[in-house]
Formats: C-alpha cells, structure tokens, sequence
C-alpha cells in the first residue's frame, strides 16, 4: 500500500504539468517585469473577462514606480541600518528557535515507530489547518509566543514520560502523543 500512496503524490504534479501551460501569466508580472502592457492586458481580459480594467492597470503601474523607487540593500547594509535592527533581530531569534526547537528530530525520528509518520502528517495537515482559522482571530505574536510555550511544555512533558517509559507500559503511547501535540503546537506557532 505504502508504493500506491507514495505514488499517489505524483498524480496532483502531473495535473500541474499538463495544465500550467494554458494559465495566463500573472498580470503585473508581464507589466512590471517584462513591460509588455498588451500581454498585460490580454492575461486580464483572459482573467476577469471582457469589460474597463484601466483601474487594474494603473494600480499595476503605481506598484511599478513604487518598486521603483524603492532602494534595495545588501546584506550588510540590512545590518548597519539602524531603523531595520529590531526587524533584524525579531527574523533572527525566529529562525534561530526554529532550528533549534526539536522538530528536526522528530521528523527525523519518525520512520522509527510504525505509523508516526502518518500521524505527524495528520498532525501537520491540522496544524495548517488550524493556523489558518487562528491567525486572523489572534495574530502572529500570539501565535508565536503561544506556540513556543506549548511546544516547551510537550518538551518537558516528554522528557518525564521518556524517563517513565520503563515502569509503565503505557508511556510510550503517551509520549507518541505528546510527539503529535509538539507537531501541532510547531505547526500552529512558530
């Protein structure tokens, strides 16, 4: 069965090949990068149908002197630039826990115990799911911070049920558990 569902991925990126060549390309794509306004045009009118799309188009064209105008740094220009150095610090610590959280191992873990893998799928499909519903109601911070706290409390609950596991025989059902719950609160959060 494992061969089949494997494989089953493959039937969506087929789908995808066959048919990406008949979309159009994306309006402001052909306007601002290749500057071509009739393809433009014709990928707009082959989008939302006939009828004035001028308002379209001169929103495209604002976003294009915007760019314009725009700056573009380099590295180490990001990090001598005072007003950017909390945007860089915020991107820094984030990426940073990221890497550092656990769930590399649980990932890389998972082919250990049979079936986890379909669980952290589900469980990564929920969380996506779930951080859709949430962000809007309670934003990122919340969610950030929220999550890295739940995700410390499976960590240290784990940590206890992993040096139970011997004494009782169903602490390595809880701590599968736990496991998924991690995934969830990775998902949800950070």
């Amino acid at each position: 069965l494992w061969p089949w569902l494997l494989a089953s991925s493959g039937l969506p990126a087929l789908v995808q090949l066959v048919t990406l060549p008949f979309f159009p390309d994306s309006p402001s794509y052909l306007l601002i990068q290749k500057g071509n306004e009739e393809a433009c045009r014709k990928a707009i009118r082959k989008l939302w149908g006939e009828g004035d799309h001028q308002a379209e188009i001169e929103d495209i064209m604002k976003e294009k002197v915007a760019m314009k105008s725009t700056k573009t740094l380099r590295v180490l220009e990001v990090i001598k630039e005072r007003s950017l150095r909390w945007q860089l610090y915020t991107s820094v610590t984030v990426m940073t826990t990221l890497q550092l959280c656990g769930i590399n191992a649980v990932e890389f873990e998972e082919h250990l115990i049979p079936y986890v893998s379909l669980g952290v799928g589900l469980c990564e499909c929920l969380s996506s799911i779930l951080c859709s519903t949430l962000i809007d109601r309670f934003g990122r911070r919340v969610l950030l911070c929220g999550g890295y706290m739940l995700m410390g409390s499976v960590l240290a609950l784990l940590t206890m049920t992993l040096s139970l596991q011997h004494q009782f025989f169903w602490m390595h059902y809880f701590s599968v558990i736990l496991i998924f719950l991690f995934v969830i609160f990775y998902g949800t959060g950070p």
